[in-house]
């Protein structure tokens, strides 16, 4: 396993290493257009709102929230009790004391349960990146051949 792209290519790239310039970018150039399609292919299948692994996290997080409790202090700012992970969750900064709901910027647990309390859409609490549209539209370009003339 590499830790970085160029290592990654690098990997790949061994039996063409030996081949001209021009014949090695061009080699490049397909592997990249190979890699976008892939994924372009694969993003373009999403029918949900939302990526499928920002659903699942969506999931997991409304499941872990359902075991705690709520202590509202205002309409945006709540306690949530967790056993040994309390946390304080304020919806109109988008922010919780356990760092989660700012860091991947998905609602975590606890502000999972203050989002249901107050009766708003889960859907209006997550980075826009995580839509499944924007992530098509990412991807809804093509790779194409660069000619190359020399003099």
């Amino acid at each position: 396993m590499t830790t970085n792209i160029s290592e990654y290519i690098n990997a790949i790239l061994v039996k063409e290493r030996n081949l001209p310039v021009t014949a090695l970018a061009e080699e490049m150039r397909s592997l990249v257009q190979r890699w976008h399609y892939e994924r372009w292919t694969k993003v373009e299948k999403c029918k949900t709102w939302l990526t499928p692994s920002a659903e699942t996290l969506l999931l997991e997080q409304y499941q872990l929230s359902m075991q705690m409790r709520l202590d509202p202090a205002s309409d945006t700012i709540y306690t949530i009790l967790d056993g040994d992970k309390n946390g304080v969750v304020d919806l109109q900064v988008r922010k919780c004391s356990c760092r989660r709901f700012q860091l991947e910027q998905l609602p975590c647990a606890h502000a999972m349960i203050a989002i249901w309390h107050s009766k708003r859409d889960v859907y209006d609490f997550y980075f826009k990146y995580y839509n499944s549209a924007v992530i098509v539209a990412n991807w809804d370009t093509t790779v194409r051949h660069v000619k190359i003339q020399f003099p």
